[in-house]
């Protein structure tokens, strides 16, 4: 069961939604939701449903459901399923006060040689959850920053036409997010990549503990600082 009923077996943010939206089933890896008497759940697509069967068998997941103020998503990683809760009225977004960048710098976007495997290698990424994921990475990035040659192994995300590099470096739980950030980039053209570090991002899980974010693998710990991009959440900056 769950709403913002105190006694439901998952209970939401006060005021986002029903005492009791429903329940949420798990029988042989499908999530079925069943909607209590007198509520409105909308799908993805803005139908109102009673009921609503989430499976995990395909490419995509399943798609959100709507009711209060609340987008509600159920999330399967690994072997555990969980309910992702974004509410539009939070306190946390209603407080948000924006991000922090390092300035820009053009010594910060770099062009990389592009090594490719002859098959793209499997590789094992651990999330913030212990989880270990299957990610395939199409070769190696070699490239030149701060008088040091470096290196660091992107990956593509299934149906993705980008390259996504999950990386650590010197600045990490000082100016930066400390497990990592992320960086996307172009696909390889001519055996060259182009890494603007200015883009950096923050993970998701810079922001909630309730995110499941992909770690760097050890391969991309950098031994450089690169202060560059996205700076840790809540930090200050002097002007």
């Amino acid at each position: 069961s769950f709403g913002t009923g105190k006694g439901m077996n998952i209970v939401l943010p006060d005021g986002s939604a029903p005492e009791r939206i429903g329940t949420l089933e798990l029988v042989g890896g499908v999530v079925t939701l069943k909607v209590a008497g007198g509520v409105k759940v909308n799908d993805e697509r803005g139908n109102a449903v009673e009921s609503y069967e989430m499976r995990f068998d395909g490419e995509d997941p399943p798609g959100p459901f709507r009711v209060g103020s609340l987008t509600l998503s159920v999330i399967k990683r690994g072997e555990r399923y969980g309910l992702r809760v974004k509410d539009k009225n939070s306190q946390a977004l209603r407080e948000f006060k924006g991000l922090e960048w390092f300035p820009a710098r053009e010594s910060y976007r770099v062009v990389a040689s592009f090594t490719p495997y002859d098959e793209p290698k499997e590789m094992m990424i651990a999330n913030v959850l212990g989880d270990q994921l299957k990610m395939k990475s199409p070769g190696v990035l070699t490239f030149s920053l701060n008088g040091s040659t470096h290196t660091l192994l992107p990956v593509v995300e299934e149906g993705a036409e980008e390259l996504f590099i999950i990386f650590r470096d010197q600045t990490a739980g000082k100016t930066t997010y400390g497990a990592g950030r992320f960086l996307y980039a172009d696909l390889p053209k001519d055996g060259k990549v182009i890494l603007d570090f200015n883009r950096a991002e923050n993970p998701p899980c810079a922001f909630t503990p309730f995110a499941t974010c992909p770690l760097p693998p050890r391969a991309n710990f950098l031994r450089i600082a690169i202060p560059a991009g996205e700076r840790a959440f809540h930090l200050k900056t002097k002007r």
